[in-house]
Order: structure tokens, then C-alpha cells, then sequence
């Protein structure tokens, strides 16, 4: 591989960074749009959860492949093509005339992501290839992930009270085209020494344990229950039985890896579902607009543009522990402040509430990025990126599935502006155990035990 200057890799990071920030926009973007899309398509709640939820499913499903595809075909190449599938995919979501085709949209949008989180991530661990630069690369790349997705909601309600809600899809757009022209010109392609082959049964079987457990929890349908469970059941019996398995069961024997995907699941169904709960709390029962909504939201983007990159910095410096702590007590606190949540609540506690979440979530994903791909060999860095990638994703759909679920059964049959303050009490419950989870986890997989077991071959050593 060719050295790359200083000036160059930092060029390399920011293109990686651009398209990162599109798709982590498309994570949370919608939330905010749920209201107006709901009243244009005549969509209910369950309906908009598929809206988004097709997207993150689809994604979770796909990313692993997406990341050993680019390792066998070169990681510039799928990195070009899942921009643009995401970027048509985009385009035909802001025209879809219905929530079916809205859905249908959404998914071609996840096939081009699952082409681009982990493909980035294996482009930056090839082009810094020094520890300590790559940690805090990595740091960037985490903090831009995370700033994008708490920025969807500011973005989001400006776009749809300004524009239209079709208008937050078209934004990607443009930004799309300029990522592909510089991919071109600035990113050199690269493939793993040694990659991985195409583990077919596994990824269906992915497919069909992450579709049928979202369709249980949204539709409550017990047959998709059963159906999850059976793939879950074939997944630890077909996967150990694979040459080079799709999802490697014996990667979680490793406390620090086991405990990094753990925590990215809790920490980004906490993510998803206080969103959802923010959009509808702050439009249906408050009755501001999209954009007030949004802007009252702007601490988490805010608090999570300044502190994503120093807890980079800090997981670099002293480990993940710290990170983990305060990120989990932070997204803890958060949900405290919102058990008792009523139309009346002041807006001072919501907004409180609101800087709690943000130094949580911003505290809480650089450690994941890090200590998930510093468990996988250098070999297989888009497999090490998307299982942190499909962690998040996996996260951000049980997020909406269960918390969407949790107020659909609380409403009890009520209007969303009588019933969704109570009804929303066990889902604030919720996202204060994940804040519980973390800490728990952090604490338990970062002590010099558990580090002790972590993989000889590691990312940063390589």
C-alpha cells in the first residue's frame, strides 16, 4: 500500500466522513418528519415505523456483507456503488406517492448504506496505519456518526416546515454526487490479503432472525415471534459449522468485543426511541411546529459536535472505561427525568433531559467503534467495522419496534394528544435501563480482567 501524506489521509477521512453523514442523517432524519408524513400519506403509527425501520432492518441485515464484499472486490469500488444506490434511493423517497413505496425506497436507500458505514470504516484502518493517529481518526469517524444522527432532527425540522418532509431525502442527493467524484479522484482502492467468502445461509438467515423479530414487535404477531426464535436457534447451529461464518459466535468469547456490541445496541435503541418519543411528545401533545421540535433537540447535536471528538481523544488516552461510565449514566439520567412526563411538564426539564442525553450518547460511541474493531485482525477490517455498524443498527431498529410498540399499547385506542404522555412512561423506563445497561456492561467488560482476554491480533497492532 502507498503512503499516504498526512494532508491525503486527512482528505481520505473527510470523503469517508461525508457519506457517513448522510446515511447517519437518514437514521434519524425521519423522525422528525414522522407527523407530516403520517398526515400526507394517511399513515398510522405501525406504518411509520416501517418507514424507518426498513431502513435500519435492511441495513443491520446487510452490513457485515457489505463489509467482506469490499475486502474481496476493493473497498473504493463498493464505497462508489453504495453511493450510488443511496443517493437513487434517496431520490425515489422523495417521490414515493405512498407508504409502500416509501418503504420500498427506503430499503434500496439500505442497500446502498450497507455499502458505506463499514467500507469507510475499512478505508480509514488501511489508509492510518499508525496507532495513535488511527485512534483518533476513528474518534473523528465516531463523532461524525454520532453528530449526524443527532443533527437529523435540526435538519429535518427545518427541511419540513420550510420545504416539505420529501425535501429531507433529496438533501442527500447532491451530497451523494460530490462524495462519488472525490472518491474517485482522492481515495486508492484496497482489498484484504485474504477475504472472506460469501456465507449465503448465514446472511439469510440474519435477514429472517432481524425482519421477523421487528415484525413480532411492531405488528405483535407471535407467529413472526416463533419464526425468530427458529433462526435464532439456526444461526448458533449452522454459523460454527461455516469455513468463514458471516456472524463469527466465537468473536464474543472476547469480554471487550462482546461488551462493545452490547453496549452500541443499547446505546442506539436509546438513541432511536427517545427520538421517536421527542417528534411525537413535542408535535402531537406540545403542538410545536416541526421546526420548534427540532430546534429544542439542538443540545443533543450540540453537546455530541464538542464532545465526540474529545471522548475519541480520551478513549485513546486512557482506555474506554471513562467514556463508557459517563456516557451510560448520562443516557441513565436522561430517561429519569422523563418518567413522569405530562403535556404541562416544563420545557426547561424536558430541555435538561435533552444536555443529559447528549453527554451520554456523545460520550458513549467513540469506545464503541474503537473497542469493537480493535478485536477483529487488520485482515478483515470491514468485517471488524460492520460488526460495530450492525450493532448500532440492530440498536436503532429494536429502538423504534419497542418503544413504538410500548406507546401504540399504552394509548389504549386514545388520541396521540390525550394518551401519548402516559402511554410513553414505560418507554422513558426503557431508555433509562439501556443508560443502566451501559454502565453495567462498561464496568464489567474494561477491567484489566476482561481486557486481558482481548485478541492477540488487534486493528491498532497490525
Amino acid at each position: 500500500m502507498v503512503v499516504q501524506t498526512r494532508g491525503r489521509r486527512l482528505l481520505i477521512l473527510g470523503i469517508c466522513c461525508m457519506s457517513l453523514l448522510i446515511v447517519g442523517l437518514d437514521n434519524t432524519i425521519v423522525n422528525i418528519a414522522v407527523p407530516a408524513i403520517g398526515r400526507d400519506l394517511d399513515a398510522p403509527l405501525s406504518g411509520l415505523q416501517w418507514a424507518i425501520d426498513a431502513y435500519t432492518l435492511v441495513l443491520a441485515s446487510l452490513l457485515i456483507m457489505g463489509g467482506s464484499t469490499a475486502d474481496r472486490l476493493g473497498r473504493r469500488r463498493i464505497f462508489q456503488l453504495g453511493l450510488v444506490v443511496f443517493s437513487l434511493g434517496s431520490l425515489l423517497c422523495g417521490l414515493a406517492p405512498s407508504l409502500e413505496w416509501l418503504i420500498a425506497f427506503r430499503v434500496v436507500q439500505a442497500v446502498g448504506g450497507s455499502m458505506l458505514n463499514p467500507v469507510a470504516m475499512s478505508i480509514i484502518t488501511n489508509v492510518f496505519t499508525d496507532r495513535r493517529e488511527r485512534a483518533r481518526a476513528i474518534g473523528v469517524w465516531a463523532g461524525v456518526v454520532g453528530i449526524s444522527m443527532a443533527l437529523g432532527p435540526v435538519v429535518g425540522g427545518l427541511l419540513v416546515q420550510t420545504v416539505g418532509w420529501r425535501t429531507i431525502f433529496w438533501i442527500n442527493v447532491p451530497i451523494g454526487i460530490a462524495a462519488i467524484v472525490l472518491t474517485a479522484l482522492f481515495v486508492p482502492e484496497s482489498r484484504a490479503p485474504k477475504p472472506r467468502r460469501v456465507d449465503v445461509p448465514g446472511q439469510i438467515i440474519v435477514l429472517v432472525l432481524l425482519a421477523s423479530a421487528t415484525f413480532a414487535i411492531i405488528e405483535h404477531e407471535w407467529i413472526a415471534g416463533a419464526v425468530a426464535l427458529v433462526a435464532l436457534v439456526a444461526l448458533l447451529v449452522v454459523e460454527p459449522r461455516r469455513p468463514e461464518p458471516l456472524v463469527d459466535i466465537t468473536l464474543f468469547r472476547s469480554p471487550p468485543f462482546a461488551g462493545a456490541t452490547s453496549i452500541a445496541v443499547a446505546a442506539f435503541g436509546a438513541l432511536a426511541g427517545f427520538l421517536l418519543l421527542n417528534t411525537l411528545y413535542l408535535q402531537d401533545v406540545r403542538h410545536l411546529s416541526p421546526l420548534h421540535a427540532g430546534l429544542l433537540t439542538l443540545p443533543i447535536a450540540a453537546i455530541t459536535v464538542v464532545l465526540g471528538p474529545l471522548s475519541g481523544r480520551l478513549v485513546g488516552a486512557r482506555g474506554p472505561r471513562p467514556s463508557l461510565l459517563v456516557g451510560g449514566a448520562g443516557i441513565l439520567t436522561s430517561g429519569l427525568l422523563l418518567t413522569g412526563l405530562t403535556a404541562h411538564t416544563p420545557l426547561w426539564q424536558v430541555v435538561a433531559a435533552y444536555v443529559a442525553f447528549g453527554i451520554g450518547f456523545a460520550m458513549v460511541n467513540p469506545p464503541i467503534t474503537v473497542t469493537a474493531v480493535s478485536g477483529l485482525p487488520m485482515a478483515q477490517a470491514g468485517v471488524a467495522a460492520a460488526f460495530a455498524s450492525t450493532s448500532r443498527q440492530f440498536g436503532s431498529v429494536l429502538g423504534i419496534a419497542v418503544l413504538g410498540a410500548v406507546v401504540t399499547a399504552g394509548l389504549h385506542g386514545r388520541p396521540m394528544a390525550d394518551g401519548f404522555s402516559p402511554a410513553s412512561h414505560v418507554g422513558w423506563w426503557i431508555v433509562a435501563g439501556c443508560g443502566a445497561a451501559i454502565l453495567l456492561i462498561g464496568t464489567l467488560t474494561t477491567s484489566p480482567r476482561a481486557l486481558s482476554r482481548q485478541p492477540e491480533a488487534e486493528l491498532v497492532d497490525a
